[in-house]
């Protein structure tokens, strides 16, 4: 029976608030950070609520999770894919945006005032899990036992068996740039066609779908894509979330994206780019409750 935290593997819910959590310098200490977390847990279920720790949480509290590391910094020809790691990540997960917003402030005034919230976002579903440009996202996620394969640790023993890692990237879009190009530029940047989400092989070489196939790296690189949509006053973009059961199939497709096996870039810097870059581990579960050994709790 798998014992990771359930949500990771469960179909978009309509509405996410993601959190990320930084530790206050004074409340770095092993015992507080441990007091803080047992809290914590008794309001995360792994379904509604999931969550993940950073490396600075990790070293912190002296221990270390084979594969965890920093979010690293990566640039291409006229952009850049900055890092910023945070101690926390928290995905709620639910129907009714009121109610995270609720949730979020409990689990706020619970890591208070051990963890200060830095970085606050809202996720929405969009038109049956379309990017808000209007192509269809994760389209190539894996299902069933090779979702778990992707996306779930396995044999390396208790605490760390139906762990997942998780890089999280929030991407801000110019709509206006986009909607500039014509459909069939527009088709080009992604190598789908917007209207029936089919590929096309005479799409250049830039086209994300030819940038990013997961089957076309050795090993494949496959991962378990869960971005969602998201949008403040003006500005708007996609929360890129991707599952694995380590960083290394993100990793070998960001690297491709930003054209350093060939020198060709994704086409989708042409309109967006990311702003933030973080990596968390999350924890396995253990019956209802969050299995935090391998945290030495």
């Amino acid at each position: 029976m798998n014992n990771c935290q359930a949500g990771i593997l469960q179909p978009l819910p309509k509405h996410s608030r993601y959190m990320s959590f930084y530790l206050e310098p004074e409340s770095a200490h092993p015992e507080k950070i441990k007091s803080a977390l047992r809290e914590l847990t008794a309001v995360v279920d792994g379904d509604r609520l999931i969550m993940g720790v950073g490396s600075s949480l990790l070293q912190a509290l002296g221990v270390s999770i084979e594969g965890m590391r920093v979010f690293p910094v990566m640039s291409g020809p006229g952009f850049d894919i900055p890092s910023t790691p945070a101690a926390l990540w928290c995905w709620l997960r639910g129907d009714d945006r009121g109610e995270l917003y609720h949730q979020s402030r409990a689990i706020e005034q619970i890591l208070f005032p051990d963890f200060n919230l830095g970085h606050v976002l809202d996720g929405f579903m969009f038109s049956d899990s379309r990017d808000l440009s209007g192509y269809e996202d994760g389209t190539e996620n894996p299902v069933g036992d090779e979702a778990v394969k992707a996306a779930i640790v396995a044999g390396q023993g208790k605490g760390l068996d139906g762990s997942s890692f998780v890089a999280v990237q929030q991407w801000v879009h110019d709509l206006d740039v986009l909607q500039d190009k014509s459909p069939q530029e527009q088709d080009d940047i992604i190598g789908r066609h917007r209207s029936d989400n089919e590929e096309f092989a005479e799409a250049p070489e830039s086209a994300h779908v030819k940038r990013s196939a997961q089957e076309s790296f050795a090993p494949e690189a496959f991962m378990l894509r869960r971005s969602m949509p998201w949008t403040e006053g003006t500005d708007a973009g996609l929360n890129f979330v991707a599952f694995g059961k380590s960083f290394a199939a993100f990793e070998a497709i960001l690297h491709r994206m930003i054209g350093a096996e060939d020198g060709i870039s994704d086409a989708l810097f042409s309109f967006t780019r990311p702003v933030t870059g973080a990596y968390f581990w999350c924890p396995p579960m253990k019956g209802d409750k969050l299995d935090l050994g391998a945290l030495g709790i």
